[in-house]
């Protein structure tokens, strides 16, 4: 992936407020990307302190664009943060995990002889607009202060009301049942491991998120992000000039 084309930089860029896209790596969390980024400049610059912030968490497992915000510029995190988003990504039909997703194994087994292409397209369109989700118990929002994930770990199960989110488009773009790749375009706040484990429940079977991508972020792009070592690495030549 190419660097985005304001790929200079100069030294007061950072403090005065840089905005940057990043594509996360898998594995990574979206605070690793920043403190990386943040370490980064406080080794180069000679800081104590530099703000650094990101909008829109991504789950480790996910990969994809995170809007990165330094200096002044983190002043617009919260804009960033209203903004549709859209991802690709796969899931698996006939199983479902307690995260929704690849981190945590399957625990419940479900048949999927019976879904054919005209209840998939059924139940795809059932997701389409204005829609009432409930987030995983693995995600990172407070419940008396603590992340429900945190929560989740040790066991409990908490009641979490359902929120109303916004699907634009959601394309199937592969069908090889168990695995559905597909393309989803929506709202702020929207969940697409919920997304992918009702998908599963509307087929009156089960189903849990494999692979998820963040391509946009409103009007930006995952193809205009760094890599994180590109990002690191043309930070570091700031030394040499």
């Amino acid at each position: 992936m190419n660097p985005p084309p304001d790929s200079g930089f100069a030294w007061d860029d950072f403090t005065e407020g840089k905005i940057l896209l990043v594509n996360k790596p898998a594995e990574w969390t979206s605070f690793d990307v920043v403190n990386k980024v943040r370490n980064t400049l406080k080794q180069v610059l000679g800081l104590k302190k530099i703000k650094v912030g990101h909008s829109g968490t991504l789950d480790p497992m996910a990969t994809g664009l995170l809007i990165l915000c330094t200096g002044k510029a983190t002043r617009q995190l919260g804009d960033f943060q209203n903004l549709p988003k859209e991802y690709t990504g796969t899931l698996k039909l006939g199983a479902c995990t307690p995260s929704y997703d690849a981190e945590t194994p399957e625990e419940e087994i479900f048949p999927t002889h019976h879904i054919t292409p005209e209840a998939i397209e059924a139940a795809r369109q059932q997701f389409l607009g204005p829609i009432r989700q409930i987030p995983p118990m693995f995600s990172a929002i407070k419940v008396d202060g603590q992340p429900l994930y945190k929560r989740a770990r040790k066991g409990e199960v908490i009641e979490v009301e359902a929120r109303e989110v916004r699907i634009d488009r959601f394309e199937l773009t592969r069908i090889a049942i168990p695995e559905i790749d597909f393309l989803v375009a929506c709202s702020k706040g929207t969940y697409i491991r919920s997304l992918a484990h009702d998908f599963g429940k509307a087929l009156d079977s089960g189903a849990y998120l494999t692979a998820l991508h963040r391509t946009r972020i409103g009007q930006f792009s995952v193809t205009h992000a760094w890599e994180v070592a590109d990002l690191v690495a043309a930070i570091r030549q700031l030394r040499q000039e």
